[in-house]
C-alpha cells in the first residue's frame, strides 16, 4: 500500500514537473511613485518672493526687467492657476507670469526626460545581460567537432585526416 502511493505521488510529481513551463511574462511597467515624483520635481526656491514682484511691477519696473531678474536669481515658483489670477489682479504683467510658468513646464519636462533616459539605460543594460546569458546558455558548442576537428577535416584532432 505504502509503495503504490509512492509510486502514485511520485508519478504525480514527475507529470506536474513536465506540464509547467517557462511562460513569458509581459514586461513590467514601472509606475513612478509619488516619493519619485517630488524628487524628480523641481523644489520651488524663491529668491525673489512674490511679494517682491507685486513691488517691482507697481514701481513700474518693466516686464523684461522682472523677467531678467528672475533669471539672474535663478528664481523657480510653483505658481498655481489661483495664485497667477490674484497676482495679475494686483498688478504683475502677463509677461512675466507666462515666464513663471513656461520655466516650470520646461524643468518639469526635462526632469521627467532625465528620469525617462535613466531607465531606458538602465533597461538596454538588461536586455544586453539578459541576451549575453541566452547566448551562453543555449549555445551549441561541441569542441570535439568544431572548425578543424573530425576525421573530415584533415589535419584536426585525428592529426593528417583519414586518408583523402
Amino acid at each position: 500500500m505504502k509503495a503504490t502511493t509512492a509510486l502514485v505521488l511520485g508519478s504525480l510529481v514527475l507529470l506536474s514537473a513536465c506540464a509547467t513551463t517557462q511562460q513569458q511574462r509581459e514586461p513590467q511597467i514601472q509606475r513612478i511613485s509619488p516619493a519619485e515624483l517630488e524628487k524628480l520635481m523641481p523644489q520651488p526656491t524663491p529668491y525673489i518672493t512674490y511679494d517682491e514682484l507685486v513691488r517691482l511691477s507697481k514701481a513700474g519696473t518693466s516686464p523684461d526687467e522682472i523677467i531678467g531678474k528672475i533669471k539672474e536669481s535663478n528664481s523657480r515658483y510653483d505658481l498655481t492657476p489661483s495664485k497667477a489670477v490674484e497676482l495679475s489682479k494686483q498688478g504683475v504683467n502677463n509677461k512675466v507670469l507666462d515666464y513663471i510658468y513656461t520655466t516650470r513646464e520646461q524643468a518639469l519636462r526635462d526632469g521627467f526626460a532625465e528620469e525617462l533616459n535613466k531607465r531606458e539605460k538602465e533597461k538596454l543594460v538588461e536586455q544586453e545581460r539578459l541576451r549575453r546569458d541566452y547566448q551562453l546558455r543555449y549555445r551549441n558548442y561541441d569542441p570535439f567537432w568544431g572548425p578543424g576537428f573530425g576525421p573530415y577535416w584533415g589535419r584536426g584532432y585525428y592529426g593528417r585526416g583519414w586518408g583523402w
